[in-house]
């Protein structure tokens, strides 16, 4: 019985990857789009000038690097970015009111960017455009899941 579980967790593993990336992706996009575009709720204020740091710069990176994560294109590159602005915002927005992050309201920061650090290390897992891309020795020789 454990290792019926074993196995379909294994066979279950790039597709759980993938559907974990496209939500959390999803997410952090669409917060990169509500500040841009003033959708989605609004940037709860005026939204930055273009170019304006680190807001406008902040946004940027959650739209464009969300849409790539999301999608599965240059998933690693753009998860680390993801997680590195996030890592930024965190200890330089969030950290000065207080340690902890339930204190001081740095949850989603947090959470962003260990699961963008998480999908850095892990890959894109199945259903990602990446890998259907690829030419067809790549995609043999590089399965979706390192």
């Amino acid at each position: 019985m454990l290792e019926d579980l074993s196995r379909f967790a294994d066979r279950a593993r790039p597709t759980v990857l993938g559907l974990a990336r496209i939500v959390v992706s999803l997410l952090f996009a669409c917060h990169g789009a509500a500040t841009l575009f003033d959708v989605l709720g609004g940037p709860h204020g005026k939204a930055p000038s273009v170019g304006e740091w680190p807001g406008w710069w902040a946004a940027l990176i959650q739209l464009v690097g969300g849409v790539l994560v999301l999608v599965g294109i240059a998933t690693r590159p753009a998860a680390l970015l993801c997680s590195g602005s996030m890592a930024y915002a965190y200890f330089s927005v969030h950290q000065e009111h207080a340690l902890w992050p339930i204190q001081n309201g740095g949850e989603s920061a947090a959470m962003f960017c260990w699961a963008f650090l998480l999908i850095a290390a892990a890959g894109p897992g199945g259903l990602a455009l990446g890998s259907l891309l690829r030419r067809p020795s790549e995609r043999a020789a590089r399965p979706a899941v390192a």
